[in-house]
């Protein structure tokens, strides 16, 4: 399966987890059967403007790990047949451990963003 991770710093597995979906500086790509991984820059985080998904948009992934996400990007990716964890806490390698051991929730809607910044209504993680 790969995933993929939002990841503050390019420092493969060793990067933590970046709390935002959009806001990644980079998106790690894991192959949880062979543990390779490549990193890809969030070329399209601008102005407040998250689109991740173009980033991604040639790239083949089953799953995405997250610490935070908004509800478009949420459904747009579960619409797109990719499953959405959650994870906020610890490096990009623990979370694939977690999740190769069946330990990350899945997200829904309920536990989605609102908006930017911890302001009323956005992400309270960070």
């Amino acid at each position: 399966m790969k995933l993929c991770i939002p990841v503050q710093e390019n420092k493969g597995l060793q990067s933590g987890i970046n709390p935002h979906f959009g806001s990644a500086a980079y998106f790690l790509v894991v192959d949880t059967e062979t543990g390779g991984c490549r990193s890809i820059s969030n070329r399209v985080h601008d102005q407040g403007r998250c689109r991740p998904a173009e980033s991604l948009s040639e790239e083949t992934i089953d799953g995405v790990v997250v610490g935070g996400i908004g509800r478009g990007a949420l459904l747009n990716l579960q619409s797109a047949g990719i499953r959405v964890f959650l994870s906020n806490d610890g490096t990009a390698g623990e979370a694939v451990e977690k999740f190769k051991s069946n330990k990350l929730p899945a997200a829904t809607p309920g536990e989605c963003c609102g908006g930017h910044g911890g302001q009323e209504g956005g992400c309270s993680h960070g």
